[in-house]
């Protein structure tokens, strides 16, 4: 386990940026910008897989026959690979009910309307009504309206804040992200953020940047990965 509490650091923001503290002590601290490598970032509980194990049950006793520790062949007309996208937009009704409600006075045929469902709307019902238009607002003029945009008419995203990308992406990402929630947190600080829906606001924001971002600025391609528990 490596900590990210020494030089350039946010340690003290950890439980507001979750994974993203050790993402920015990576980049001010070890990211080599004159090196061509790959460099990629996993989730407590999600790994980058082989693509021949999708559709394998891996745990414990096989995880290592699994995992992804190489760079693929087939990456070489790429310079960033992020994970197998998810789609938001299966809500059962009475969840939307009880967290959509306020989305639901304002535009009725989200109830009805699968592709209504968007990102915008998924992030009103866990994440606090209104923050992500509230962090959109604060963003660089290059990305904001596109950005809101995507959120608010896309319902399929790539979640956890994964990706390997070359050493120059990672640096224009870490820039861009980091720029962004830091004036965030004028807007929402973090005295107020509490619990599953608000505490790890940061964290939130970046999952559904990085899927615009990286579809934009980058020549990607998606990977599988996988959920694996250990009991220990």
């Amino acid at each position: 386990y490596i900590l990210s509490d020494t030089n350039d650091n946010i340690f003290s923001k950890e439980k507001y940026y979750s994974e993203l503290t050790f993402h920015y002590w990576y980049w001010k601290n070890l990211l080599n910008l004159k090196s061509d490598e790959w460099v990629g970032f996993c989730q407590k509980r999600r790994f980058w897989i082989k693509k021949e194990s999708s559709n394998i049950n891996i745990d414990e006793s096989n995880i290592n026959e699994n995992l992804l520790v190489s760079i693929q062949d087939e990456w070489k007309e790429f310079n960033a690979v992020i994970c197998e996208p998810v789609s938001i937009n299966n809500v059962k009704k009475i969840k939307m009910i009880k967290r959509g409600f306020r989305s639901l006075i304002s535009n009725p045929l989200i109830f009805f309307n699968k592709k209504k469902q968007s990102i915008n709307f998924h992030f009103d019902m866990h994440h606090g009504h209104g923050n992500l238009k509230k962090a959109i607002d604060v963003m660089n003029d290059n990305d904001r309206e596109e950005f809101r945009k995507y959120v608010n008419n896309s319902y399929i995203y790539h979640p956890h804040i994964m990706f390997i990308a070359k050493s120059f992406i990672a640096d224009k990402w870490f820039q861009d992200l980091f720029t962004w929630l830091f004036r965030c947190e004028e807007i929402f600080s973090f005295e107020n953020l509490k619990g599953y829906d608000t505490q790890r606001l940061y964290a939130y924001l970046a999952e559904r940047y990085l899927s615009f971002w990286f579809k934009k600025y980058t020549k990607f391609t998606t990977w599988p990965w996988a959920f694996i528990d250990f009991k220990n």
